[in-house]
């Protein structure tokens, strides 16, 4: 039966104006997408992205502006059966942001990405003047970031 999966995700941008997001292998695939996950039940979508945050990145982060709630039909990528609505909104965390990040798409340590089963995820910068609908993986990222530039 088909259902509906919320996921909330957040922008968060640092004082060089540089994106964060999440490079990550899930079942033999990779992904480029923006930080955040699944809205479980009973949460609010802002409780939802600060435990998010906190959870893939130990960082506490405020949330701020709302951005955009997916307005068209979207199948998950992952089970091709449930309709995603994904929720945006910027973030803000203290300066500077202690948070280890790679300068290199989908870098990996090989023990990561051994297990085609497992998942891994690691944190990058892209460049404010590199950023692109083609940065993301996800459509429904693609669609925020152009909104964003």
């Amino acid at each position: 039966m088909p259902l509906f999966n919320v996921r909330v995700y957040g922008i968060l941008l640092d004082s060089d104006k540089r994106l964060l997001v999440s490079d990550e292998f899930i079942r033999g695939e990779y992904f480029t997408k923006l930080p955040g996950g699944g809205l479980e039940f009973g949460e609010g979508t802002r409780d939802c992205l600060k435990r998010e945050f906190k959870e893939e990145t130990g960082l506490d982060v405020t949330i701020g502006d709302h951005i955009y709630t997916t307005d068209f039909f979207q199948i998950s990528a992952f089970n091709k059966v449930d309709q995603i609505i994904s929720i945006y909104y910027f973030v803000h965390t203290e300066e500077p942001i202690p948070l280890e990040t790679k300068t290199k798409l989908f870098d990996f340590a090989p023990h990561q990405v051994a297990d085609i089963k497992g998942e891994a995820e690691v944190f990058r910068w892209v460049e404010w003047n590199d950023l692109s609908e083609e940065s993301v993986t996800l459509p429904i990222d693609k669609v925020v970031i152009k909104m964003l530039l």
